[in-house]
């Protein structure tokens, strides 16, 4: 299943080579393995996190693209759907199939036909709009409903440290 898999990261790398979507850059940490990738995304325009760079990394399973790959910011961040050690929490990264819990369809979540680049895409989505009713970050999700200035206030420091800043 790895040499599927190899294929489809090469394939799907060549892509981002050839037509990088704006705002982020996508690349394995090293030719000799394709499962670990590093990616550089620019906080969005009219976010809270413009101005940003911030780092992460996706780890893909041996069966991918049959399932999901793992996303964690490198970079701290201060996000409804980030978990405090940087892990995404996004619908596009869950598990194909239905939800246990009953939140998501299972046309929200993973499939086969989503690439490195879909995912890049709905991450930079999410740093604009955070989804706080399924927070990965409570504290987040709450100061995001309750106290929007204070939340920019702390996503300002992110991007601050985030550019070396602080």
């Amino acid at each position: 299943m790895s040499g599927t898999a190899l294929k489809r990261l090469i394939k799907e790398y060549e892509g981002l080579l050839k037509n990088p979507p704006d705002g982020v850059l996508a690349a394995p940490i090293s030719e000799n393995n394709f499962f670990e990738w590093e990616a550089v995304i620019s906080g969005p325009p009219g976010s809270p996190y413009e101005d940003g760079v911030f780092c992460a990394t996706l780890t893909f399973p041996r069966d991918y693209p049959h399932q999901p790959p793992q996303m964690r910011f490198i970079s701290p961040m201060f996000h409804p759907n980030i978990y405090s050690d940087g892990r995404v929490c996004i619908s596009i990264l869950h598990p194909p199939g239905e939800d246990p819990l009953g939140y998501e369809l299972s046309c929200e979540r993973w499939s086969p036909v989503q690439s490195v680049e879909k995912i890049l895409l709905s991450v930079i989505s999410m740093l604009s709009e955070p989804n706080d009713e399924s927070g990965a970050n409570l504290e987040a999700s709450k100061k995001w409903r309750e106290d929007r200035e204070a939340f920019n206030k702390i996503a300002d420091l992110t991007v601050r440290a985030s550019l070396d800043l602080i």
